[in-house]
């Protein structure tokens, strides 16, 4: 769990009016708004109230136990945050149904004593839900899910590191976690050590501002078998917390403890990230998650439903992975937005429903991708730059590329043939008809061809 790292001056308050209670609850809020997005925040965090705050415990209000086991499996330790980030307390936080809140309007016992933080940082638990078992496996994450569960095993596979990267919401996380769950239930159990890079660099940071680097080194390289951290692009341009983890990375892979990294980047696309670094990360496997293809996508919802006991039709589902296409987590977020509606509106989730009720959302999906995000997908997939897909040059290592972008533009984005031509360069509309043309061309006739835009349409969500 990542702490707050707001520093506050020692308060002592013994009792605190229901004034107290609303100024605390509305600073909290602020904090948690800050790291949710607007439809997340508004539909499980703006029904909650605070209904009370004592010294080791916070009683907060919600509209019914749907909301109650949510919030408990899924945004527990944000909200132990939150209060810690305003009390400098580690505060128990406990839900009750709104219809059984009693009033307390004058005071409430024991407020607790606003403290200056302290610095130690714990790790994030392993989540028991993110596990193999739950996992959607299909073509765009094939891979990593392969080489995740290999390493897993009493009998590990020499993948190592494993670096797995790909764009928010494919499944990253789940995956690490589900690697340390499974490490875990192993008869050997070995010692896991799961943090995220900004727990990393906090980690790091509170023990060298404390003269404590043994610790942290005892820790990190002697106390650790397996050290799984998510988001190490973090750590990009922090020159201390960059040289400490070259020197963990080589004592944990000369002893030879496993090492799991996800990204958002493929390992020389990290910007401001130490060479010696980048080279290291590459030694082991680098495995990419694509945005799934609608068949996984359907998949994910179903299992999601039954998971969750949320009552979902063949026809909202396909409606629901037809418009959400490159993102995992607001896919299944969608499915949760609609049950806790439909909770709260006593309403079934039938297409209409749906329609209504993630209208904003959908609109969002449908306006997303632009001819800029096409072309940047296609420099990376093929290695070439943004220049080179707007220039003039017709060497088949460009010009293919250049004819492939535009191909998906039209398709996918049905953007005009003298736009097309424009934003690749300001060339005449006739050269972006040719080059859809031929693309379409190959895609028929050369399977291999046809391999590889399928490919770049999953990553696209197209």
């Amino acid at each position: 769990m990542v702490q707050g790292k707001k520093h506050c001056q020692t308060v002592n308050i013994k009792r605190i009016n229901l004034k107290g209670i609303m100024n605390y609850w509305e600073k909290i809020t602020f904090w948690i708004r800050e790291k949710l997005s607007e439809q997340v925040f508004d539909t499980w965090f703006a029904p909650m109230k605070l209904v009370e705050l004592a010294e080791e415990q916070a009683t907060l209000s919600v509209p019914n136990n749907f909301f109650k086991e949510w919030l408990s499996n899924n945004y527990m330790d944000l909200i132990k945050d939150a209060f810690f980030a305003e009390t400098g307390r580690q505060l128990d936080i406990v839900f009750i149904i709104e219809k059984d809140a009693a009033p307390k309007p004058n005071v409430v016992e024991k407020a607790p004593v606003v403290s200056q933080s302290t610095s130690k940082f714990d790790s994030i638990k392993l989540n028991p839900k993110y596990t193999f078992s739950n996992f959607i496996v299909g073509a765009s994450n094939q891979l990593p899910h392969a080489a995740s569960l290999a390493i897993s095993k009493p009998t590990a596979a020499n993948f190592n590191p494993l670096f797995i990267y790909g764009g928010v919401g494919l499944g990253k996380t789940h995956l690490l976690h589900a690697i340390g769950n499974a490490v875990r239930e192993n008869p050997q159990a070995k010692r896991i050590c799961y943090y995220s890079a900004e727990q990393f660099v906090n980690e790091f940071v509170s023990h060298l501002r404390t003269n404590k680097m043994d610790v942290f080194r005892r820790k990190f390289r002697k106390d650790c078998d397996v050290l799984l951290i998510d988001d190490i692009q973090f750590i990009a341009g922090k020159g201390g917390t960059q040289d400490e983890f070259f020197h963990t990375f080589n004592s944990l892979y000369e002893d030879g403890k496993q090492i799991v990294l996800t990204s958002d980047k493929y390992p020389q696309e990290i910007p401001d990230l130490e060479e010696r670094l980048r080279s290291r990360f590459q030694w082991g496997l680098i495995a990419d998650i694509q945005a799934p293809e609608l068949e996984t996508r359907l998949a994910i919802l179903k299992k999601k439903s039954e998971c969750e006991g949320i009552p979902l039709s063949n026809e909202v589902a396909l409606f629901l992975a037809s418009s959400i296409k490159s993102n995992v987590r607001e896919l299944e977020g969608s499915l949760i937005n609609l049950a806790a509606h439909a909770s709260l509106e006593n309403r079934r989730i039938d297409i209409k429903f749906a329609t209504e009720t993630l209208k904003k959302v959908i609109a969002l999906h449908q306006s997303a991708m632009t001819v800029d995000n096409v072309q940047q997908t296609v420099c990376k997939h093929f290695n070439i730059s943004l220049g080179d897909i707007k220039g003039t040059r017709r060497h088949r290592a460009v010009s293919f590329p250049r004819q492939v972008a535009m191909y998906l533009c039209r398709k996918g984005l049905n953007t005009s043939y003298p736009e097309l031509g424009n934003r690749f360069g300001g060339k005449d509309h006739t050269t972006a008809i040719a080059a859809c043309k031929k693309i379409k061309t190959l895609v028929n006739e050369d399977i291999t061809v046809r391999s590889k835009i399928e490919a770049l349409e999953r990553l696209l969500g197209f």
